[in-house]
């Protein structure tokens, strides 16, 4: 009996070990990913810096040190191990609103084997760009037929609970672009952790590594054309080359910290600073109201970090290097699916303020069983 406790002691130790290792690997990395406006423009893939989902998207990122369920995905992957049996969540958002662009996910998180075993997720983003006119040098008012761009991530994670105050996590994620005749595919990996303190387990930590993956490199039909050899009049395909692109990698580090107002009523304030390797840096504010965990009403801001010497964006008369302005909120409906069960479904809003563009519109669904 001894050396059962004393093995289950030193594994225990052993994952916090593991977890304060992780946690010092990606705090070391902020060197890395330092903001940088003179490399605005330069990554592809920027899809992968979308939340999709109502509930942190309200709080404009802000709640990397508590988010839960599947859609902690797309901010720290650690949160998914809050699932205690399965979760499926939907959502539909109106893209930069006037400029026709959707995006829809979905996706799953579920629990797997005996208690603190883990948690696996799957998610599928995709975002829908309507019918393009084709163009062409020749003809550039159109009328040759119509062209569709695909662009979809699909995500695989792995969390745990370590420990009734640590949560860790990993996820594998697969990115695809393409058109009629191009088509760009690659990969990315997420990890993050979560750290639950405090006498009323109020006050959280998180932090998280993003988008971090081998570079990405368009091909297909797209990038070839017909030519004729000068001295023998011969036609021949030209394939052009082009160069590979860079991941929009980032650095996530969040706190929250919840008040107890009352025996049915919660407020929380949490706060993200956002390490960018391909534009500024960025500070997350955020607040939410909770009443009897059944509805919830929140807000934040995003406010992008400029750097001390004037630079491209400032010359230019740009004082943001998004479209979105840096202002959210959203609000949850919760309820048991029956009084004697633990089972909830939700209903999810967010808003996103942009210029140019009437705002991102984001409503879903959450179903937890």
């Amino acid at each position: 009996m001894f050396n059962r406790f004393n093995t289950q002691g030193n594994m225990n130790n052993l994952y916090k070990s593991l977890l304060c290792l992780s946690a010092g690997v990606l705090i070391s990395s902020a060197s890395l990913f330092a903001g940088n406006e003179d490399r605005i423009g330069q990554s592809g893939a920027n899809d992968l810096l979308i939340n999709p989902f109502a509930r942190s998207s309200g709080w404009a990122g802000a709640n990397t040190s508590m988010a839960k369920g599947l859609e902690a995905q797309f901010l720290n992957v650690a949160g998914t191990a809050f699932t205690k049996k399965t979760e499926v969540m939907f959502a539909y958002t109106n893209w930069l609103s006037g400029t026709g662009i959707n995006i829809n996910a979905f996706g799953i998180t579920q629990a797997v084997g005996k208690e603190k075993t883990g948690t696996i997720g799957l998610s599928v983003m995709s975002m829908n760009f309507g019918d393009i006119d084709i163009t062409t040098v020749d003809i550039p008012e159109g009328g040759i037929g119509k062209f569709s761009p695909n662009f979809t991530n699909i995500g695989l994670s792995y969390a745990k609970e370590f420990s009734n105050s640590i949560y860790g996590g990993i996820t594998l994620r697969t990115i695809t672009q393409s058109i009629s005749d191009l088509r760009g595919a690659g990969v990315c990996f997420d990890a993050g952790v979560q750290y639950i303190t405090g006498k009323k387990e109020n006050i959280r930590f998180g932090i998280s590594l993003r988008n971090v993956g081998p570079r990405m490199r368009f091909g297909g039909d797209g990038l070839s054309f017909r030519g004729t050899v000068p001295a023998t009049g011969a036609n021949i395909t030209v394939q052009q080359r082009n160069d590979p692109f860079e991941l929009p990698s980032l650095l996530n580090i969040g706190g929250a910290y919840i008040f107890k107002l009352a025996e049915k009523h919660e407020l929380t304030a949490a706060l993200n600073f956002t390490s960018n390797s391909f534009s500024r840096d960025q500070f997350n504010f955020g607040l939410e109201y909770s009443f009897n965990k059944m509805f919830m009403v929140r807000g934040g801001y995003t406010q992008e970090v400029v750097s001390s010497t004037t630079g491209a964006l400032e010359n230019a008369g740009i004082t943001r290097s998004t479209a979105l302005t840096g202002a959210a909120a959203g609000f949850t409906f919760e309820t048991p699916l029956s009084k004697s069960s633990k089972s909830t479904v939700s209903i999810d809003y967010s808003y996103r303020a942009t210029n140019p563009f009437s705002g991102v519109h984001t409503i879903g669904a959450r179903i937890n069983l």
